[in-house]
């Protein structure tokens, strides 16, 4: 046996000691494993989809390969750069905010004494996360509608002007409804992790600065605010990955086919939506995917170099 297959025996013997050692939490991790095996790599053969016309009956692996002809579609169609920017704009929108508003509400919530009404103010703000887009849609249709939303009945029983908020004139406010109706069904559901994070704080940490007299607004910034920054910095670079595909659920079904708004909140997802469903080409659809995945992973490797060069304590990798 040569030196080298010594090393590499040696190692998978202490990888497989190291497996029986924490066997407990190797059996908890399973269920996350399967969905990323079943999700993330398995599917991965499908990426030819991108490169092919795809056919019906010859299938992924049958289909005549066409290269980058798929990708054609975007760059001759004139709108990927506007699209890429929107898209971008609104997720970065999504990302600091939902970030920001959730730390601050978990330490807002912290601070509340009554474990009734935080356990309540939990509960109100978590339930939103679980409505679905198209729901979010036809409520958000029956409060801005000109003919019957409420918004417009309030307004003119008070003897005010009615608001035209699906006209081309008013499409330059809808980025801030759609940032606030994104923040008010993610605010509760991210705040679980910063929450978790405080929540972690050792007792003896707390108990020293209750004796040393720390006011709360002392334990806020000097304990509770550098004890969130690692979580904040991996959340936001887990959410990079992702920063150019947009939430398709979110837009379609607040906006739909009103072509008047499209100016200011078509995004990458409905775009390429509308452009397929005429002809069902996967392809297309396929290529936009390859597109943002690697987008989003240059990015993700950009910032976390970024972060290494200046706390390399926090980078990923």
């Amino acid at each position: 046996m040569t030196e080298l297959e010594k090393r590499q025996k040696g190692k998978i013997a202490v990888f497989l000691a190291e497996c029986g050692k924490h066997k407990t939490l190797l059996f908890m991790c399973i269920p996350a494993i399967v969905f990323f095996i079943a999700f993330s790599y398995a599917p991965l053969p499908g990426l030819r989809v991108a490169f092919v016309k795809y056919n019906y009956k010859k299938g992924i692996f049958g289909s005549d390969w066409v290269g980058l002809a798929n990708f054609k579609f975007l760059f001759q169609s004139g709108d990927l750069w506007r699209l890429t920017y929107k898209t971008i704009l609104y997720n970065f929108a999504f990302l600091i905010f939902d970030n920001f508003v959730a730390m601050f509400m978990a330490i807002m919530i912290n601070e509340i004494t009554r474990k009734l009404f935080k356990k309540t103010t939990q509960t109100l703000m978590l339930l939103p996360y679980f409505i679905s887009a198209v729901l979010v849609g036809l409520l958000v249709y029956n409060i801005f509608n000109y003919d019957y939303g409420f918004l417009n009945r309030v307004l003119s029983a008070l003897g005010m002007q009615k608001v035209k908020l699906y006209q081309e004139s008013q499409a330059h406010v809808w980025p801030f409804l759609i940032v606030l109706i994104q923040l008010w069904q993610v605010t509760g559901y991210n705040t679980i992790v910063y929450f978790a994070t405080i929540m972690g704080i050792e007792a003896d940490t707390l108990e020293a600065s209750r004796i040393d007299g720390v006011n709360a607004f002392q334990r806020i910034r000097y304990i509770e605010l550098p004890m969130l920054k690692p979580t904040l910095v991996i959340l936001l670079l887990f959410s990079m990955g992702g920063i150019v595909k947009g939430n398709f659920g979110l837009f379609y079904n607040i906006v739909g086919q009103n072509s008047a708004l499209y100016g200011t909140t078509d995004i990458i997802e409905t775009y390429v939506y509308r452009a397929t469903m005429n002809d069902f080409n996967f392809s297309t659809a396929s290529a936009i995917g390859f597109y943002q995945s690697l987008i989003g992973f240059v990015l993700v490797m950009v910032c976390n170099r970024v972060i290494k060069q200046i706390e390399p304590e926090y980078s990923l990798f």
